[in-house]
């Protein structure tokens, strides 16, 4: 998808967002509700206040940062590239990845938070294939 086209998206369903540099960050106060998207330009930032569901995409490009007050459910994803981070509010949903919400993994380290473990994996390349 290119940014032009996702644009457009965001227009269509009224989400509010902004260009800053070369990103197009999504920034209204509300969920954003994307889950017939299959894909996403890259340098995508999610600023929005409530959780964001994107079911239907299997991979993210670079550059996407999750930075909403909510979840996030990317329940179809099989892959996540290095450069990929989330710093939401609320769990995220992986569930062709981990099989659920990532707090719930059973890979969890006990005392270490469980999205900062999350961030790390997906630095480490351990979702890219």
């Amino acid at each position: 998808m290119t940014q032009e086209e996702f644009i457009k998206k965001l227009k269509r369903e009224d989400y509010y967002y902004e260009i800053e540099g070369d990103k197009v960050v999504v920034a209204c106060g509300r969920y954003v509700y994307l889950d017939d998207l299959t894909s996403l330009p890259p340098g995508v930032e999610f600023r929005n206040g409530d959780f964001i569901r994107l079911d239907s995409l299997t991979s993210l490009p670079p550059g996407v940062v999750f930075k909403n007050r909510g979840h996030v459910y990317l329940d179809s994803l099989t892959s996540i590239p290095p450069v990929v981070v989330f710093e939401n509010g609320g769990d995220v949903n992986l569930n062709s990845l981990t099989g659920g919400g990532f707090k719930d993994w059973k890979g969890n380290i006990e005392g270490i938070d469980s999205k900062r473990l999350l961030n790390m994996m997906i630095k480490d390349g351990v979702f890219e294939r």
